[in-house]
């Protein structure tokens, strides 16, 4: 079974918590603190395999879970960083937040997309030591590593699209000039899932996508067109596959200018796509008429008279897709930059050291990333680590920023999901 849409959870490793410890060693008095630091947690990272061509392990996996980092230890032995946990995915993936916070294309071999970062580490009591504190008696915990839901969404890579009407086929000429072999029957929507093959033209070869059959009204997900039109934007030429001899009862031009229509609908910038018409079936007798009023009807389209049955006219078609493959490659020198590694950012990654109070019945408010990561990695109810929270406090200018808001005694404060009663 083909799948190209999954939805996973994916959650990085929590950074390791630091450690507090002193040096108490023979001939060394007063030896000092001495806690290493935890070791951050591990990222989860997708990375494009151009050997996947389905979401399937996703049907049965949907928890991804990175390793977390090691505590530190004493003797300022930091702890281990997590390993990073690799997920690999088809080339032409698309990945969201299922929140909508980013949007990554999977696009190349080798690509790589961070999309949960691992939390840091606590800093050990050994960081900690300062003229206010000489021996201080606390630690921090690691932070949480991001955690999320993702929708995976998979657009095929294909050199050659083949599109049309059901039963125009689309099936027959892929099973004709490549090995693949897809279901071939008298009926409508034969064909449920794309279907890939390698054709070969000389020297040349490409892959070919055979796509499911469009109807009018695709665009707006009649028949199966809406869930398989993604694969189309990722076809360099698309190859309009029709029913010359009419068998369906319908008239070869209308199928052209419906499915024309239906792409640009869908997505603008495919009717700038190099597109030729492969008039099928031209082994019944009707079909000829109907292929001399398709090129008076379409005289900028390259139309290539076949039959996918007899193999008729085949060749043709294949050393005319592969010259304008050669085109386009030429028009693409530029160069891809090569494969880069991703790194997501979302809104919460802003505003690093800010702060913000607000008032209201309740009580203060203070808001700010940094402010709030101290406030979650301190155990508050240890008497060093609290004089440390409060000292950082004043140098950060929360205290003033209170008082200016008309702070009193006795009033709350609440500092993510820390709350406490304000005293001079």
């Amino acid at each position: 079974m083909f799948y190209d849409y999954a939805k996973i959870y994916v959650k990085a490793g929590d950074g390791g918590n630091g450690a507090v410890a002193f040096r108490r060693e023979k001939y060394v008095p007063a030896g000092g603190p001495c806690g290493g630091d935890g070791g951050r947690g591990g990222d989860v990272v997708l990375v494009a395999d151009r050997n996947l061509h389905t979401l399937n392990d996703f049907r049965y996996r949907k928890h991804y879970k990175a390793e977390r980092g090691e505590h530190g230890r004493g003797k300022d032995q930091h702890g281990r960083k997590g390993e990073d946990l690799i997920v690999r995915v088809p080339v032409g993936t698309v990945v969201r937040d299922a929140e909508g916070a980013f949007c990554v294309d999977l696009h190349r071999h080798g690509q790589r997309a961070v999309v949960a970062r691992g939390g840091k580490g606590g800093r050990g009591n050994a960081r900690f030591t300062s003229p206010q504190f000489r021996a201080p008696r606390f630690a921090e915990k690691g932070d949480p590593g991001e955690e999320r839901w993702l929708v995976l969404e998979l657009k095929l890579l294909a050199d050659v699209g083949l599109v049309g009407y059901p039963n125009a086929g689309k099936s027959s000429l892929l099973g004709r000039i490549s090995e693949a072999r897809p279901k071939v029957a008298g009926y409508p929507f034969t064909t449920l899932n794309p279907n890939l093959g390698v054709a070969q033209a000389g020297e040349r070869s490409f892959v070919v996508a055979d796509l499911p059959g469009l109807i009018e009204g695709a665009h707006e997900g009649a028949g199966l067109g809406f869930r398989f039109l993604r694969h189309v934007e990722r076809t360099r030429v698309l190859v309009l596959v029709v029913d010359t001899a009419g068998t369906e009862g319908r008239d070869p031009r209308d199928d052209v200018k419906v499915i024309r229509r239906e792409l640009r609908l869908y997505n603008p910038e495919l009717a700038e796509r190099p597109l030729v018409i492969a008039a099928n079936k031209m082994d019944i007798p009707a079909a000829g008429e109907k292929l001399a009023l398709l090129r008076e009807e379409f005289p900028d389209i390259k139309i290539y008279p076949i039959s996918a049955l007899w193999g008729r006219g085949v060749d043709e078609l294949l050393y005319g897709l592969a010259g304008i493959l050669e085109e386009e490659e030429e028009k693409e020198e530029v160069s891809a930059p090569p494969a880069e590694e991703v790194r997501v950012t979302t809104v919460a990654d802003r505003d690093e050291g800010g702060f913000a109070v607000t008032r209201d019945e309740d009580g203060f408010r203070v808001v700010g990333k940094g402010i709030e990561r101290l406030a979650a990695r301190l155990d508050l109810e240890n008497p060093d680590a609290l004089r440390y929270f409060h000292h950082m406090l004043r140098l950060m200018g929360v205290d003033d920023a209170l008082r200016r808001k008309g702070i009193a005694p006795g009033d709350t404060v609440s500092i993510g999901d820390l709350e406490f009663e304000w005293e001079e």
